[in-house]
């Protein structure tokens, strides 16, 4: 209901205020052209990657100062709210277009987002500024002011984010608004004040200051993206080492990625920030490390039917390893006390251990192997699996009952 509520306001709006430009016609043409290109610009340039909150960072930066542009070159503008919603509609639509092309267009959510934020920001300025309410803020004052309606405009994008992302996936609101507020003084910061120094310059110097003060932007976007594929690669070298056991026959095909799928989607139901997550996932993928050193496998790798005492060794050899893999010392922290007493464990070493049991237990043993597997930790709760994470495994396993393919479907 979320979705389709906030997907159907965005396309209403939108529609309207297209129609209402059209009718109408452009006010101040040349500034609406050039703020139009350089959203289209923003749009072009995006890219995709893991978790990004905000993969077009100069088309939202040129949205927000379009949103809050009073004057050009000491002019005042006469571009009201609808023409500011219509213009970064028809410019971020247009520059989608080879992307879309590719398959790797914007989705509904990122249209949604941008078309209601702008129109926000439009909103919360236009009609007060067209009625002199701000003709005594000055210098600086003004500056605080664009700036001030900039968080407000950011704190709105981040509750809506959340929003849509909670009526997708079903985890926690709570967690996902809390990443989004968190990720807002990275490239969110850059946006909102790249946005607000863009209106200011157009104000005094006309439309030149555009190329000039988009500029920064783009070389930060080009960081970021730079370090996006880093992480990638980092990711990729850590999931190859974690595929070293089942290429040497230790552990069945696909079981270190399944187990890091689950334990992924267990982590954010019960409300670990983006940063936990990462540690998780990676100690997930290189749970099973410490059988490399074993002379005789386990066999199928089930290392939770094994004596406590044989798991903590072979979770102490793991971390080892890890170590010396240059991972992070929070990674190679859990693999070690993945085995050790549950009171006694962080939560991601409690989640690895759940979802490994859970994985191993299911694995192969039919229909009912997963109600099986789920109800014999749930019974081993008193001492081996922590209770709260043994529910968070329930509940995501039953909000994905009705997909048939998950990512942590227990089959090699």
């Amino acid at each position: 209901m979320t979705l389709l509520c906030v997907h159907a306001g965005a396309g209403l709006l939108a529609v309207l205020c297209l129609a209402g430009t059209l009718h109408a016609g452009l006010v101040d043409r040349p500034i609406a052209l050039a703020f139009g290109a350089l959203v289209a610009v923003g749009e072009l340039t995006r890219w995709s990657g893991h978790r990004l909150r905000e993969p077009a960072p100069l088309g939202a930066a040129g949205a927000l100062s379009y949103a809050l542009l009073g004057q050009c070159a000491g002019r005042p503008t006469g571009h009201g709210v609808a023409q500011v919603v219509a213009v970064i509609c028809a410019a971020a639509l247009l520059g989608a277009v080879p992307h879309i092309a590719r398959g790797h267009g914007p989705t509904l959510d990122d249209l949604a987002r941008r078309t209601l934020t702008a129109g926000f920001a439009a909103a919360c300025f236009q009609p007060l500024y067209n009625r002199g309410v701000f003709d005594a803020w000055i210098g600086p004052a003004y500056a605080l002011l664009l700036l001030a309606l900039l968080a407000l405009t950011a704190l709105c994008d981040a509750v809506l984010a959340a929003a849509l992302a909670h009526a997708r996936t079903r985890w926690p609101f709570g967690p996902l608004l809390r990443d989004q507020l968190r990720a807002l003084p990275g490239v969110g910061s850059a946006v909102c004040a790249t946005g607000a120094v863009m209106a200011l310059a157009v104000a005094v110097a006309g439309l030149w200051a555009l190329p000039v003060f988009c500029l920064p932007l783009l070389l930060t976007q080009l960081a970021f993206r730079r370090y996006a594929e880093v992480r990638a690669t980092y990711r990729q070298t850590i999931a190859s080492l974690a595929r070293a056991t089942e290429i040497a026959g230790y552990t069945p095909a696909g079981h270190a990625r399944r187990v890091a799928a689950l334990s992924e989607a267990v982590g954010r139901d019960l409300g670990l920030s983006e940063p936990e997550l990462t540690v998780l996932e990676y100690a997930a993928l290189m749970h099973d490390i410490g059988q490399l050193s074993l002379l005789d496998p386990v066999p199928d790798g089930a290392t939770a039917h094994l004596p406590a005492e044989e798991q903590r060794r072979i979770a102490l050899l793991g971390g080892a390893v890890v170590r010396q893999t240059g991972v992070s010392r929070q990674v190679a922290t859990v693999v070690e006390r993945q085995a050790d007493p549950c009171c006694e464990q962080p939560l991601a070493a409690r989640i690895v251990r759940a979802v490994n049991a859970y994985e191993e237990k299911a694995r192969g043993a039919g229909p009912g192997g997963a109600l099986a597997a789920l109800e014999e930790l749930r019974l081993g709760t008193a001492g081996d699996y922590a209770p709260d994470v043994v529910e968070a495994l329930a509940r995501v396993l039953s909000r994905h009952r009705s997909d048939p393919a998950p990512s942590w479907v227990t089959h090699g």
